[in-house]
């Protein structure tokens, strides 16, 4: 048994909108470059596995037939969300868009058979894809297709954790009435962020009253006030939900650089943010742990940073933040985004917060906690804590 499974291809980078488009794979290329550089793939307790093949029946674990059929034809359809700016048709649209679906899935089986603690595919993550229609950048529904999998073979209880920038729009749609799944997502309030969505009050459907769990921060959210958040909302729910399996999406388009949303986290508290999600998954799921991708559009400055440090993390053997970047690494980053690579493996940013209800400053970020706790605790008999006297 290996600590980690890395599912990689480089057939994974044909997953490609084009030159202009935010979602370069190239980002996921120096992700695999960097984290390869500083030694984490070549450890004896990780082994790289290549994605599995995929066919329609496992597709329609979610997905239409009618969608499946227009994505094949490359039809640019907005019925289906095909051929907009956000989702631009390509060659090979539909084998890419599988491949992926495919890597999640090998993450997924690696962790189901026991052959792997934790299972890690970086090109994956694609939340936004609906039953029928794609959208945000996503065609198929990769973490989506894997739960509904996990379920298919009999696991009982799945919580999925999203700490993208944006909504995880497509895996709560798949699974907002079904109380087998958990899932809970940290990310841009809708009202400011696409795809407007993922308000406190979306709770779950009628047979799934509080499964739907929402964090919907403010613009400006840094570090400190997103950590406050996930570990006054995340582990109490984890803990009294109990999954078999914990599936997480790690977009990081919630840094203070990145060109598309309005986060100011730090390569270091997502770092924390990591770490928290693999803390998680061994105190409550034995540590059976399925992680992802996500957004991310600051090509070399970001993804590969942080995605190396999950990587580091899920195999055991966390990067040390003050690691200088390997000069190689520089060259070749350098050379394919035209950017000055970042020259170590931290920001200098802090990964402290203060607990949510210990003297923290009422702002908005608190207020958006509340709404939560109010929300949703309530429905699994959860207390919900004293806010505190500042407030």
């Amino acid at each position: 048994m290996h600590d980690l499974a890395v599912v990689w291809d480089d057939a994974l980078a044909a997953y490609d909108f084009g030159p202009d488009h935010p979602l370069a794979p190239v980002r996921v290329q120096l992700t695999m470059s960097l984290a390869r550089s500083l030694g984490v793939l070549d450890a004896p307790n990780v082994a790289v596995v290549v994605p599995d093949d995929v066919d329609d029946e496992m597709l329609e674990l979610v997905h239409t037939r009618d969608y499946l059929a227009a994505v094949k034809a490359e039809d640019a359809d907005p019925r289906f969300g095909l051929g907009t700016a956000d989702v631009p048709i390509f060659d090979g649209m539909h084998e890419a868009a599988a491949r992926v679906v495919g890597a999640t899935l090998a993450a997924a089986r690696a962790v189901q058979t026991g052959r792997s603690m934790h299972a890690v595919n970086v090109a994956g993550g694609l939340h936004h894809a609906m039953p029928a229609m794609a959208s945000g950048f996503c065609v198929y529904n990769d973490p989506a297709i894997a739960i509904a999998w996990l379920l298919s073979q009999g696991v009982r209880r799945i919580a999925y954790v999203d700490i993208d920038v944006h909504h995880g729009d497509g895996v709560q749609a798949v699974f907002y009435n079904d109380p087998r799944v958990l899932t809970v997502s940290l990310h841009q309030n809708g009202r400011t962020l696409f795809p407007g969505s993922g308000f406190a009050d979306e709770v779950g459907g009628p047979d799934a009253q509080g499964y739907a769990v929402n964090v919907a921060l403010p613009p400006g959210t840094t570090d400190a006030s997103w950590l406050r958040a996930f570990h006054a909302v995340v582990p109490p729910l984890l803990r009294d939900f109990r999954p078999d399996v914990v599936v997480s999406q790690h977009g990081c388009d919630s840094h203070l650089v990145d060109p598309l949303a309005q986060f100011a986290l730090t390569v270091d508290g997502q770092r924390a943010a990591h770490a928290a999600v693999h803390d998680l998954a061994h105190e409550v799921a034995g540590g059976r742990w399925v992680a992802t991708g996500g957004g991310g559009y600051a090509l070399a400055e970001v993804v590969p940073r942080t995605w190396s440090h999950l990587l580091a993390i899920a195999a055991g053997a966390p990067i040390d933040p003050a690691t200088p970047t390997p000069a190689s690494w520089r060259a070749e980053a350098a050379a394919r985004v035209a950017a000055a690579p970042p020259l170590s493996m931290t920001d200098g940013g802090s990964a402290s917060y203060l607990p949510f209800g210990d003297g923290a400053t009422a702002d908005p970020v608190d207020r958006a906690i509340m709404a939560t706790l109010r929300a949703v605790f309530p429905l699994h008999g959860l207390e919900i804590p004293d806010a505190g006297p500042s407030r």
